[in-house]
């Protein structure tokens, strides 16, 4: 057992502080976003569930535009091109699976 205080935030993008939790077949991180960061597109075979708690991001997934606001839960299908930009500083739980093994 291990308190979400005690884990080491790492730098994964520029703005990006995470800390990461894995399992054998999921991740789950907790995201410090800086205002104005931007995740550029991407694309991944890992499911993710995206869960905004503060602030305001704006993603792109597939073709479409989604404000997330505080409360805000989006589910990623596998491969699904997506992008992000923090409108204010942000923090975010994302969910993926299986685990995401670039992140240990």
């Amino acid at each position: 057992m291990e308190h979400l205080d005690d884990i080491h935030a790492k730098e994964i993008r520029p703005g990006f502080f995470g800390k990461m939790i894995h399992g054998d077949k999921s991740t789950l991180a907790f995201w410090e976003i800086k205002k104005g960061s931007v995740l550029d597109e991407h694309h991944h075979f890992h499911e993710q569930i995206t869960h905004l708690l503060e602030g305001k991001m704006l993603m792109i997934i597939g073709d479409k535009e989604y404000l997330l606001t505080p409360g805000t839960v989006h589910v990623i299908p596998s491969n699904m091109p997506h992008s992000a930009i923090a409108l204010e500083d942000c923090k975010v739980i994302d969910s993926f699976s299986p685990a995401r093994d670039d992140y240990k």
